[in-house]
């Protein structure tokens, strides 16, 4: 199982945007093949920050996710809403 970590930070004022696009995509993102696991974070002391946690079965899985239409849909829309540069870890489990 691979663990996706993404930090982004958006432009305060475009926060709930961000949150309602989220809300529109993210069952369609638990429903991708290969997904098993998709929550929202929210920095406490910096509301800009916000993070996206995910589990895929495999690597390929995440990676055919990151070449579908739909992210490349879903990715031009978020990005307009930064505040800062993202950064993304794929991570797994270890104790």
């Amino acid at each position: 199982m691979l663990i996706r970590i993404v930090k982004m930070e958006f432009q305060e004022a475009l926060i709930p945007h961000f949150k309602e696009l989220f809300a529109e995509v993210s069952p369609k993102i638990r429903q991708f093949e290969g997904c098993n696991h998709l929550e929202l974070w929210q920095d406490q002391n910096n509301p800009a920050i916000v993070f996206t946690h995910s589990h895929w079965q495999s690597p390929e899985d995440l990676e055919n996710y990151r070449q579908s239409d739909f992210f490349a849909d879903t990715w031009s829309k978020t990005k307009k809403l930064f505040g800062g540069k993202p950064k993304a870890w794929s991570v797994e489990k270890i104790g």
